[in-house]
């Protein structure tokens, strides 16, 4: 037998040759003590991990499709009398763990001392093994786990209360950290805030930018999370607000979506940041940033940030927010943020019982026809995007088309997590020009659900938007669609309105059934079944729709308020190309070099031959 420090010695070389091109450009703590972190990085085909634990037994790391145990892939190891191990898992539906036939987790190194174990791993992205998910740019449910003890002969142990679970978007290209030295920044930050002892808290409050004599450039936005609340803070939303609110609001806290909450709270839609637990901070691009201190640029922002809460704890008080960097040295351009998708209504409602419904909001052609032309022929330049819905949504696509024709998508996440939301960088900007259209695809799932699902600002209500980061700033601030309500009337048996309509949501007048009630009430009264939810789907998304095509503040473009029929799309893209499966039976490294495989294998054969 190989001793285990010869082993060491030569599996660390040649891992560490192996995967000279990969840098950790990643990091994320998986649980709010830090006990157990990670490092990763990746390029075209390949992605790589290194793994710190506060055990000296095995370290468990998967990718599961809910953030559940059940049908995972799984990769187990640690160190055991000074040689690393790692083998490569999978579980069932029933959770039951079991070793994979092909092993596509490549061991790089391993280490442990009195306290910590340390592995690096790497596999393929698309590995072509059933039992392996495919690692793509959308979000991740990462599982963890690690016991005291090593892996026997008869599998490993249970872990019990040492596991648990983060979303994460393993493929992110990230942005630089780095700003000037000395850059000055200002702090939107909760002050002391008592958490409810509730599950799920939404808190949000008014600030004030601070004043000042001449434009700056935001270039930085990074989250303050107060010590040990990492678990705690699920995700923070910054809103602009209307100018014109009611100053006395400002600064004050109140819970968001509340029936009581102040109605200054209502004048903020549109995202100017998103961070979600497990995300890092945002740095503008070296030739934009955002534009403060003009008569056109924010002056009012409400932070919202999500509090979870599960074990109802009582007597928690946080005092997290946001830090904002600026600068008076200006990039060439001003960056702005495009809300575009399903126009926020209770028009776009969701059917009960539904597994996979779809929601399609239009940034029309005519709207960035009429918009762009007047305020840049030449195109504007997206380099980020933030993909939003709520509870019930499950995946989303920000599409791109030119002359009806479907380009690549500028986003999309097909594992959509509503508490993991933040600003997408594009590994490449993207160029939208006059006349091309852009739609927002929402999945959901209303399986749970006895009633409607309306569109609205509540978490239990449901949005599709993609919010566009791009430069340079242009006046259009919002660019939507809404499916017509005659249609949507007309599929539940609705024949008349009670006119002049005088209350909101308006009531039916015919027929009998549903005379006297509100339509928002017809439509739960009807009997909704998942053939009729489907129907009513493949209509809604043929029905004209109401185009809003919005200028900053409250001017509108011409185009708002036209009807208009949805675009006969030439074409559709797919998703690119899967990565050509390679014969798994075939030992290989990370990298490529065929050589270099074949000469590390040789040394360590004669090395144990020699001994």
């Amino acid at each position: 037998k190989c001793p285990s420090r010869y082993w060491i010695f030569l599996t660390s070389l040649f891992s560490s040759t192996c995967s000279q091109g990969t840098r950790f450009v990643h990091s994320a703590a998986l649980d709010a003590d830090g006990r157990y972190s990670i490092k990763w990085g990746f390029d075209e085909s390949t992605i790589t991990f290194e793994v710190e634990v506060e055990t000296r037994g095995y370290i468990g790391f998967g990718l599961s499709p809910t953030g559940a145990m059940s049908s995972s892939d799984i990769v187990i190891g640690g160190v055991l009398d000074g040689s690393p191990y790692l083998l490569d898992y999978y579980t069932d539906s029933n959770r039951k763990v079991h070793k994979d036939v092909l092993q596509s987790y490549q061991l790089l190194y391993g280490r442990e001392n009195d306290t910590h174990t340390v592995l690096a791993f790497s596999r393929n992205l698309q590995t072509c093994d059933d039992n392996d998910k495919v690692i793509t740019g959308s979000t991740v449910r990462v599982i963890w786990a690690f016991h005291a003890e090593d892996v026997g002969v008869s599998g490993p142990v249970y872990h019990g209360t040492n596991r648990g679970r983060k979303s994460l978007r393993l493929l992110n290209p990230g942005t630089s950290s780095s700003i000037p030295a000395g850059t000055a920044f200002f702090d939107l930050q909760n002050e002391e805030v008592p958490v409810p002892h509730k599950d799920t808290t939404y808190w949000c409050q008014i600030f004030k930018f601070p004043e000042l004599k001449k434009k700056h450039h935001i270039i930085r936005i990074e989250p303050m999370i107060q010590k040990g609340h990492g678990n705690l803070v699920h995700h923070i939303l910054l809103y602009q607000c209307d100018s014109n609110l009611n100053k006395s609001e400002i600064n004050r806290g109140h819970e968001c979506y509340h029936p009581n909450m102040p109605d200054s709270f209502f004048t903020c839609e549109t995202v100017l940041f998103a961070w979600a637990i497990g995300g890092e901070g945002f740095t503008y691009p070296p030739h934009a940033g955002m534009s403060i201190g003009t008569s056109i640029d924010p002056v009012y922002v409400q932070m919202e940030i999500h509090f979870d809460n599960p074990s109802l704890q009582r007597g928690i008080v946080d005092s997290s927010g946001l830090r904002l960097y600026y600068s008076p040295s200006l990039r060439r351009y001003d960056a702005g943020v495009i809300e575009t998708g399903v126009w926020v209504s209770l028009y776009h409602m969701l059917p009960p019982g539904m597994q996979d419904y779809i929601t399609e909001g239009h940034c029309t052609q005519e709207c960035l026809q009429e918009s762009l032309d007047s305020e840049m022929p030449s195109g504007i330049h997206v380099f980020a995007v933030l993909l939003h819905a709520h509870l019930a949504g499950r995946a989303i696509r920000a599409r791109h088309f030119r002359q009806q024709v479907e380009l690549q998508p500028l986003a999309s996440d097909d594992q959509f997590d509503f508490n993991f939301q933040e600003f997408q960088p594009l590994s490449q900007e993207r160029i939208i020009l006059p006349g091309d259209s852009l739609i927002t695809e929402c999945r959901y799932n209303t399986k749970g659900r006895m009633n409607m699902t309306w569109g609205g600002l509540s978490t239990r209500d449901e949005m599709c938007l993609s919010y566009l980061l791009y430069y340079p700033r242009v006046n259009l601030a919002r660019c939507e669609s809404l499916p017509e309500i005659t249609g949507q009337l007309k599929f539940i048996g609705i024949k008349e309105i009670q006119e002049p309509v005088i209350t909101w949501p308006f009531v039916i007048k015919s027929p009998k059934k549903y005379s006297n009630l509100s339509f928002t009430e017809a439509m739960d009264k009807y009997k909704w079944t998942r053939k009729r939810g489907k129907a009513f789907n493949n209509i809604v998304r043929k029905l004209p729709m109401n185009v809003r095509c919005s200028k900053i503040g409250q001017d509108e473009w011409s185009i708002q308020g036209m009807i208009i029929s949805p675009p006969e799309l030439k074409s559709e893209q797919t998703s690119a190309a899967v990565v050509a499966c390679r014969n798994v039976s075939e030992i290989q490294c990370g990298c490529s070099f065929v050589l270099l495989l074949t000469a590390c294998l040789l040394l360590i054969l004669q090395t144990c031959l020699y001994l």
